[in-house]
Formats: C-alpha cells, structure tokens, sequence
C-alpha cells in the first residue's frame, strides 16, 4: 500500500481504527487474522466483515478514508506517457483494490493488477511473483519490481527481477528517473 497509497499500513492505519469506530471487533488480533484469510482468498469480503462483527455496507465508508500517495496519479500519468506498463501488485482483498484503483482514478492507467486475494498467495512468497511474471509475459530482467518494505525487495530480487525500496513519495523521482532513462 505504501508506494501507490498514503498508508503505509492500511491493516493499522485504516482498518483496525475503522472498524472500531464503526463499533466492530476491538480485538486487533481477530481483525488482522481475518483480514489476513480475506487477502489469501481463504474467505470472501462479505465473510470478513461477518467476522469483524460489520455489515457490507459500510464498505464504502471504509474505502473512502484511502487516499493515494503524493506524487503517485503524476507518476503514473508519466508512466502511461511514455509507454511503460506499470502493474500493481499488493497484498490486499481483491474487491477492495479494485474499487480503490476505480474511484481514485488510477485504473486506467495500470496494465493490470496482480492481488493477493485472487493469487491465493501474499507477498513474500516466490508465488505472487511467479504469478506477476505469468499474468505479465516478462521475463524477470523485464521488470523493476518497487515496493515499501524490504522483505518483499529481496523476495522478487531471489527471483532476478530488478527491484528498489521505495521509502516515500520522493522516490518517484529516483523511480522515474530509472524508468524513464531506459
């Protein structure tokens, strides 16, 4: 979540005080274990609101509160510009990446999406990526994998794909300025 969107940890930063708020499960261990099988696919999203003692229909409320990162819809303007794909890969409910990429716009201008949910597998496992590189067509020295956590750098890195640590809305400079040189 911490390239494209603001939170960097939208479990602890979104999630968990929304739902509270919304007078759901208090118990950060419960919310973060079902949040945790909704993104394997391991349950649908309706389930996990089930589980966390909410309606579906505060969905919308709760996808409201994201917002994306500063520099990321100028970044991926520039990208689909200049003819690069940018894919996004995140661990997260398929449901709900796609209605964030719809409402905040930035659907159009992804070559596509890779999320944990429909994988049935999350980043760090070798499995999401042999899953990017399928859905892609690439070959691992096509690609620049980004990521804000380091574990999820050296996880695509084991597999030959290019990959940087993104550490704020900074780098997409640094990034574009890689991209774009190519």
């Amino acid at each position: 979540m911490g390239v494209l969107f603001s939170a960097a940890d939208d479990v602890a930063e979104l999630l968990i005080p929304f739902i509270r708020s919304a007078g759901g499960e208090s118990d950060t261990r419960v919310i973060e274990s079902a949040y945790l099988e909704a993104s394997l696919g391991r349950i649908d999203v309706d389930t996990f609101w089930a589980y966390v003692g909410l309606s579906p229909e505060v969905e919308h409320a709760y996808l409201s509160k994201h917002r994306l990162a500063d520099g990321a819809m100028e970044f991926l303007a520039s990208a689909r510009r200049a003819g690069l794909p940018v894919w996004c890969l995140s661990n997260d409910v398929g449901r709900w990446s796609k209605r964030l990429r719809e409402s905040l716009g930035i659907e159009p201008l992804l070559a596509g999406a890779v999320i944990s949910s429909d994988a049935k597998v999350r980043k760090p496992d070798r499995g999401i990526y042999e899953r990017l590189l399928t859905d892609t067509g690439c070959r691992p020295s096509d690609l620049l994998f980004v990521d804000d956590r380091a574990t999820n750098v050296a996880s695509a890195s084991a597999l030959g794909i290019p990959a940087l640590v993104f550490t704020g809305p900074h780098d997409y400079v640094r990034l574009g300025a890689k991209l774009f040189a190519r």
